[in-house]
């Protein structure tokens, strides 16, 4: 038997707290049912594409307030260029902007303040489906 191995998840904001508090809010095994998590933080536009294309990311959660590029308009560009790309997180400015994260067919939207049982709930979702079952 295998060991698994662990689960990619790329943080992108420009604001190294907002990073921080997503890390923090899922820490490194954000359900007992998944595997531990490594973390990509990227902090511009061009390595966020860069990694995506690359592959090897298992979900990415983008800060939709980031500058200049925002999370929304970069999961929009993903998820229209990447074949088969990975689970989008956006962060957004607040509750009535979840209307901008479907328009960019992000997966999940997280309000700013950042909610860490609200986080975790929408990226174990996600991560579930990446994995494969045990028997």
């Amino acid at each position: 038997m295998t060991a698994t191995k662990p689960l990619r998840v790329l943080v992108y904001s420009d604001d190294i707290d907002i990073r921080q508090q997503v890390i923090l809010a899922l820490g490194r095994r954000p359900h007992a049912d998944l595997p531990e998590v490594e973390y990509v933080e990227v902090a511009t536009e061009p390595v966020v594409i860069q990694n995506m294309d690359a592959g090897g990311i298992d979900l990415a959660v983008l800060d939709g307030e980031a500058v200049p590029a925002g999370g929304i308009g970069i999961a929009k560009q993903l998820k229209d260029e990447i074949y088969q790309c990975p689970p989008i997180v956006v962060l957004t400015g607040r509750p009535q902007d979840a209307w901008l994260a479907t328009w960019s067919r992000a997966d999940a939207a997280v309000p700013h303040p950042l909610d860490p049982i609200a986080l975790a709930k929408a990226v174990v979702g996600l991560l579930r489906d990446r994995v494969p079952a045990t028997a």
